[in-house]
C-alpha cells in the first residue's frame, strides 16, 4: 500500500495517479549572512535575502520583487521568447508531459494549484493535456500569484479559454510562503515554474506546499539551474548577463529589472541544493535514496545542459 505503491506510479515521471477527493476551487551585521541564517530556527523569517546580487532586509523583497513584476507583466510571453529563443516552451512542454496532468482514465478530477502562475501557461498546458491526452474534463487548475498584474494578465488570456467557461479555472492572488486560504491536505499537484526563485523565504513556501498536498500529492518545480558543462556555462554566462537585459531595454524599455532577473537566476540553488531543500521539507524525492548512501546525484531531470531543470517531490502516505 503505502509509498512505494503510490508513489510510484504517481512519480512514473511519465504517469501519476489521482484522488477523487473535491477539487480545490480557490481558496547581524558583524557575522556572515550565511551564518546568521544559519542560526536561525526554521519557523523564524530571514533577517536578510538577496535581491539578485544585493544583500537587502527580507521585509523589502516582497514589494521590490513586486515591482519588477508590475513592470514587466504585459511583455513577459513575448521576453520569455527572445530571452531563451523559444526554448522556454519546449521545457514547459517536457515539465507538463512529464506530470502527465488527468491520469490515467478513468481517474480525474484533479485539483492543481500553480503556484506563481503569472501569465496562465502552465495551466493551459496542464488543462490542454489533460483533456486531449487523458480524455479528462473534470480536473480544476488554481492560478496563483502574489503579483495582481501577473494576475490580470493570466485572467486576460485564459478567459477566452473553453476551460474557463467550463469552470475549470480559478485565481488567487496569494503569497506562496501563507497560502491560509488554502485547505491542507487538499491539493493533488502543486506547480511552480521559473518563480520559486523570487521568493523571500523558501524554505517556508516549501512547508506550505508540504501543508496543502494530500498524501500522495506531487510538488513539482521547472526552475533555472546550474550548466554542468564549463565552457557551455560560459557561453551562457555571456548570452544573459549581456544581451538579456538589453533586450529588456529595447524591447520591454526596462533594463534593470532584466538585469536582475538574471541576478537571480545565478543566486539560485544547485540542483542538488535544491534537492536537499525540498527533503528538509518532508517530501521523498523519486530518483534518489539518501538513506543508502546511493543518492549523491539524481533526483532532477536537466533541461539544455542544466540551464533548466525539473524536480519533483512525494508528499508521503501516511
Amino acid at each position: 500500500m503505502a509509498f512505494t505503491t503510490r508513489a510510484a506510479k504517481r512519480l512514473r515521471l511519465s504517469s501519476l495517479p489521482t484522488s477523487s477527493c473535491p477539487r480545490c476551487t480557490s481558496p547581524v551585521q558583524s557575522r556572515s549572512i550565511s551564518t546568521t541564517l544559519s542560526l536561525r530556527s526554521p519557523s523564524e523569517p530571514p533577517k536578510t535575502t538577496h535581491f539578485g546580487y544585493e544583500t537587502i532586509d527580507a521585509a523589502l523583497k516582497q514589494s521590490r520583487v513586486g515591482a519588477v513584476f508590475s513592470s514587466v507583466a504585459s511583455s513577459y510571453d513575448t521576453m520569455n521568447d527572445l530571452m531563451s529563443l523559444g526554448i522556454h516552451r519546449l521545457w514547459k512542454d517536457s515539465f507538463v508531459r512529464g506530470l502527465n496532468p488527468g491520469s490515467p482514465p478513468p481517474h480525474d478530477n484533479w485539483a492543481i494549484l500553480d503556484i506563481a502562475g503569472g501569465t496562465g501557461d502552465i495551466a493551459l498546458r496542464m488543462l490542454d493535456h489533460a483533456t486531449t491526452v487523458n480524455s479528462d474534463r473534470s480536473s480544476h487548475v488554481t492560478v496563483s500569484d502574489i503579483n495582481p498584474q501577473m494576475l490580470a494578465e493570466g485572467r486576460k488570456r485564459l478567459a477566452q479559454t473553453p476551460y474557463h467557461a467550463a469552470g475549470r479555472l480559478s485565481f488567487l492572488e496569494a503569497n506562496a510562503e501563507d497560502l491560509h486560504t488554502v485547505p491542507s491536505e487538499s491539493i493533488d499537484l502543486y506547480t511552480v515554474a521559473f518563480g520559486i526563485r523570487n521568493f523571500t523565504d523558501k524554505p517556508k513556501a516549501l512547508r506550505e506546499a508540504f501543508r496543502v498536498l494530500k498524501p500522495g500529492g506531487v510538488f513539482a518545480c521547472l526552475e533555472f539551474s546550474k550548466v554542468n558543462n564549463s565552457l557551455f556555462d560560459a557561453v551562457y554566462k555571456r548570452w544573459s548577463f549581456g544581451a538579456i537585459p538589453l533586450i529588456g531595454q529595447v524591447v520591454a524599455g526596462d533594463r534593470d529589472s532584466y538585469q536582475y532577473l538574471v541576478e537571480s537566476i545565478d543566486r539560485f540553488p544547485s540542483q542538488r541544493e535544491w534537492r536537499g531543500m525540498i527533503s528538509d521539507a518532508g517530501f521523498e524525492i523519486p530518483g534518489w535514496k539518501k538513506e543508502d548512501g546511493s543518492g549523491a546525484e539524481g533526483g532532477w531531470e536537466d533541461l539544455t545542459g542544466g540551464i533548466a531543470a525539473i524536480h519533483k517531490g512525494v508528499k508521503p502516505v501516511r
